[in-house]
């Protein structure tokens, strides 16, 4: 397994690589999904879970762990079947476009159709940068409480996908889905909301069906398939705010 020390690029430059990464993306018909969420909430979890169900449908899959230190989250997704590679920060707490992107090259994402990118675990600093990926995905666990809208609404106004992890453990916590959802959608109207449980499966086909219609979205392989200019440019920003289209 490849391990590759990456430090942050200059913030000024951040939305010109960001911009030139998802070129890159759309030319090679990459979909890049950029995970996001506080240590503990199921990141890696969730992950295995969908590395081992969509690779099953045929799809080939590569997932970029980026920690401080460690390399056994890569490891467990070479385990599940991805093609992974571990990308330590040299103490960032986040990753950006420049970064991605030299672990996109060490990768060697050719011939893959999806890559997950785990984002360093916290709330904060992840939602400040914007990494080039196509799709932004937050993870909010049970456990972690149905008020962090309130707390850490950045994150939840930059992300597309929203997914309420553990909710086998919903019985023995006190967490409204509907109330998160609502102060989540008051942040983000159009913030797309996945309940799940990747330990029990439940939630999931939702999940990796919407991923699916997201990763056709970007290829333009659907019947609304992307028109040239400024129409072009508003699907991709709708694409990474998660509003794929039900049609697709």
């Amino acid at each position: 397994m490849k391990v590759i020390e990456l430090e942050s690029s200059v913030t000024a430059s951040n939305d010109r690589d960001a911009k030139r990464l998802r070129g890159r993306l759309r030319r090679e018909g990459i979909l890049l999904v950029n995970v996001m969420s506080s240590p503990g909430a199921g990141k890696t979890t969730l992950l295995s879970r969908l590395v081992r169900d969509l690779s099953r449908r045929g799809l080939r899959l590569g997932v970029m762990e980026a920690d401080i230190a460690s390399e056994v989250d890569a490891e467990r997704m070479e385990a599940a079947g991805a093609k992974a590679i571990q990308a330590h920060t040299g103490g960032m707490c986040h990753m950006d476009a420049g970064m991605t992107a030299r672990a996109l090259d060490a990768l060697d994402a050719r011939g893959l159709d999806i890559i997950f990118l785990e984002n360093v675990g916290n709330l904060i600093c992840p939602a400040e940068y914007d990494t080039g990926a196509t799709l932004d995905l937050m993870i909010l666990s049970v456990p972690e409480g149905d008020d962090k809208p309130l707390k850490y609404p950045l994150i939840f106004s930059r992300a597309g996908v929203l997914v309420i992890s553990k909710t086998d453990a919903l019985p023995y916590f006190s967490f409204d889905t509907d109330l998160c959802t609502a102060r989540a959608r008051r942040l983000n109207p159009d913030l797309r909301v996945f309940p799940l449980s990747a330990r029990t499966g439940e939630g999931m086909d939702a999940l990796e069906e919407y991923l699916l219609k997201a990763l056709r979205r970007w290829r333009g392989e659907d019947s609304g398939s992307m028109a040239e200019g400024k129409e072009k440019k508003a699907a991709e920003e709708s694409l990474r705010r998660g509003e794929v289209s039900p049609h697709a």
